[in-house]
């Protein structure tokens, strides 16, 4: 075993680091591990495939963009996922192998943290599970996971922020791809609700799964007739569910008592998806074990509110004078679901939601008829989130409610949970919010706290269900008869705030799946740029700011030396910089247009300029020392007062752009490389000519009218 990963929640995973070419031999040859007694070598009924997508060339992290995406679609009836991830490293001898983090999640973009910052608040968010590997490749192995979207991010370690001239420092390469090979089952038992299912388990496991219905309260699994040898007990596994990354909430049940029978109760299942089962055989090697499976499902009878049955029953309505709102009192639509064969009491209020979509990954969810969410204290009122498009998890999920402060007494507390793939509706019994795979998120309202928040930053592609209800703790009879109207909005938006003041929203690609993250500025980092750690003061913005324009006024001074020497296109050229550097500093969005075009770090960006004059320097140079009979400069004070100076300013700002520039001091380092760059074009420039006067240049540009005079004498003719 190798690295081990963070936040597993107890899942199936094992990590494996070997060699390149032997670790793929061994994952293309070898089939899943199997324990003493239960081998899968020859198994018939399991099939392999592979799956692999383009390299991606990995960042050092510096905001979520950094990262590397991939994205895999797992089969269903999968019993083993196995992730082969393969690193290569280009760019010479020079460079060193570096830690590359890799994440996993199921059913959304695994939300990181590298930096450690701060979160926005009412912001809800997970432990990710990580591999940390170096240049050795290795595997990661999940057992039963869940079929549907599974994502893979990686990166390099955190940068550190140093603004590098590209051609002057070696370019390390680091390319990662991820490989996916599944082993899933093509022979799988149906086990039908209150149908036993006999089975015999051997030397390979039996594999079932059940079909969850909608509006399905509680499924019980039991195994009965259990027998191994004809002898009493039930040497059995039973591993329920599917394992998710980074939390996993599998059931196991061991039965290995002296009773022929033992169950399992699982509260709220996912709806309307199959459930996995697997039983494997505990009484070792060539002792059979016998016995027959059994699924119960209770169902849920639900009140289904809309606007249509709020209209019809007019005589039965009422109106809430404070709000001006209707309150659903009656009116319903029994849909048949009960455990009973004369129905039963109703488990649930439904709200019907309608989906509104606004643009990518933005989507505005309210109720069909406009009115307040209606909580009582019998049962719990559930609105379903239609977040199972495959392009939902990309954005962030906010939830606001909020209650009338006149219509919560002080004993009241309106309880709240959202949950993935199937409702929390044991409110009663608990308030830890977990549902038989998932564990919900709490909220709450009272008088002291009448508005809740949520935010769940790329929440799982699936159906989600927010579910409230009235609770009483102090004085539960206060609750038989009370009601309160609950405001909702929710909404999946890109980014929270469009990222605010300090950041900008970036819709990212991978393929064909779109997912948006902020890039912060000003020193603002997180999540949402909301974490002001390192930000920039306004008065510390202001005094960059004018630093990086007003810097450039340095340019003056050889821009008047060369109006004075008579140097004009040297006046001009200055001149040029400094205008068009101050703007496009001032420019912000001009420069960031820019640089998507010309990457103004290149090392050739800058020297090529600076080689063609200094050709253009050395030929002019030998040109004129031929044509003078001696060389410039032609004195020792030249050197010393003028050449050196100039020199040696050119030589220490083109040591701070090449090595001393990073983001956190880019705009003290760049106004400096200004002063210094005119500083030394005011020393380099060349001498006034020895028979021009100062500003002749000027004098010849003198623009006036002179009056024409005709001094021709005219010669007259006396006749």
């Amino acid at each position: 075993m190798g690295l081990a990963g963070t936040g597993t929640g107890g899942a199936a995973v094992a990590v494996a680091v070997a060699g390149p070419l032997l670790l793929l031999l061994q994952l293309l040859s070898r089939p899943p591990p199997a324990s003493a007694g239960d081998s899968r070598k020859s198994d018939s009924r399991l099939v392999s495939e592979q799956f692999s997508q383009s390299p991606q060339k990995l960042s050092f992290y510096s905001w979520y963009g950094s990262a590397r995406l991939f994205h895999f679609r797992v089969p269903p009836d999968t019993v083993l996922l196995r992730w082969l991830l393969q690193v290569s490293r280009g760019g010479g001898p020079t460079c060193t192998n570096v830690e590359i983090t890799v994440y996993f999640r199921y059913g959304a973009p695994p939300v990181i943290n590298p930096l450690g910052t701060s979160f926005p608040a009412n912001t809800s968010v997970q432990s990710s599970f990580l591999v940390k590997m170096l240049q050795s490749n290795t595997s990661v192995n999940v057992s039963h996971p869940a079929p549907g979207d599974w994502f893979v991010a990686a990166h390099l370690p955190p940068s550190t922020q140093k603004i590098e001239v590209k051609g002057f420092v070696p370019t390390c390469a680091y390319i990662f791809q991820p490989d996916m090979l599944v082993m899933r089952v093509v022979e799988v038992s149906i086990l039908e609700p209150d149908v036993p299912l006999p089975q015999t388990l051997l030397s390979h496991p039996s594999y079932l799964k059940v079909f969850i219905p909608e509006y399905t309260q509680e499924l019980r699994l039991e195994l009965q007739g259990c027998e191994s040898n004809r002898s009493l007990g039930c040497p059995v596994r039973l591993t329920v569910g599917s394992a998710t990354l980074p939390s996993n909430f599998q059931k196991v049940l061991t039965c290995t008592g002296p009773t022929r029978a033992c169950h399992l109760l699982l509260p709220s299942p996912p709806w309307d998806r199959w459930l996995q089962v697997t039983a494997k055989s505990l009484a070792g090697p060539h002792v059979s074990v016998a016995f027959s499976a059994v699924a119960a499902l209770t169902a849920c009878r639900p009140w289904i509110v809309n606007l249509q049955h709020l209209l019809q029953s007019s005589p039965n309505q009422s109106c809430n004078a404070s709000t001006g709102l209707l309150l659903p009192s009656l009116g319903y639509q029994d849909l048949g679901r009960s455990s009973g064969e004369g129905g039963g009491s109703f488990c649930l209020m439904s709200y019907q939601v309608m989906r509104e979509d606004m643009d990518v990954v933005s989507v505005h969810f309210r109720p069909l008829d406009r009115v307040s969410v209606l909580v009582q204290s019998d049962m719990p009122s559930v609105m379903q989130l239609h977040l199972n498009t495959g392009m939902d998890s990309g954005g962030t999920l906010i939830i606001s409610l909020w209650a009338n402060k006149s219509v919560i007494s002080n004993n009241t507390l309106v309880m709240v949970c959202v949950n993935a793939a199937s409702p929390f509706l044991s409110f009663n019994a608990s308030l830890n919010c977990t549902t038989a795979f998932f564990q919900g998120y709490f909220l709450f309202l009272s008088t002291s706290s009448r508005k809740a928040n949520l935010i769940i930053p790329y929440p799982e592609s699936d159906n989600w269900f927010l579910s409230l209800q009235l609770v009483c703790p102090q004085s539960p009879e206060e609750c038989e008869k009370a009601s309160v109207l609950v405001e909702t909005t929710l909404s999946l938006v890109p980014c929270l705030n469009d990222c605010g003041p300090y950041g900008q929203c970036l819709l990212l690609r991978r393929h064909g799946y779109l997912y948006a993250g902020c890039s912060c500025k000003a020193g603002w980092r997180g999540w949402s740029c909301t974490d002001n750690s390192t930000a920039q003061t306004l008065a510390q913005q202001r005094v960059a700011t004018l630093l990086l324009t007003l810097s450039n006024l340095m340019f003056l001074a050889p821009i008047i030396l060369s109006v004075y020497r008579c140097l004009l296109v040297e006046a001009s050229v200055y001149a040029y910089t400094m205008f068009f550097s101050t703007v496009l500093l001032l420019l912000g969005t001009l420069v960031f247009a820019m640089s998507l075009q010309l990457d103004r770090r290149g090392a050739w960006n800058m020297m090529g300029p600076c080689l063609f004059a200094f050709m253009v320097m050395v030929t002019m140079w030998i040109y004129r020392c031929g044509h003078r009979h001696h060389c410039y400069p032609p004195s020792w004070q030249r050197w010393v007062f003028y050449l050196l100076p100039g020199m040696s300013m050119a030589a220490v700002a083109i040591a701070i752009y090449t090595s001393m520039m990073t983001s956190d001091n880019y705009y003290y380092t760049h106004s400096i490389w200004h002063m210094l760059l005119a500083g030394s074009a005011a020393f380099l420039l060349p001498p006034r000519d020895k028979h021009a006067e100062p500003w002749a240049c000027s004098q010849k540009l003198t623009c006036h009218y002179e009056i024409c005079k005709n001094h021709r004498e005219e010669l007259y003719t006396v006749t």
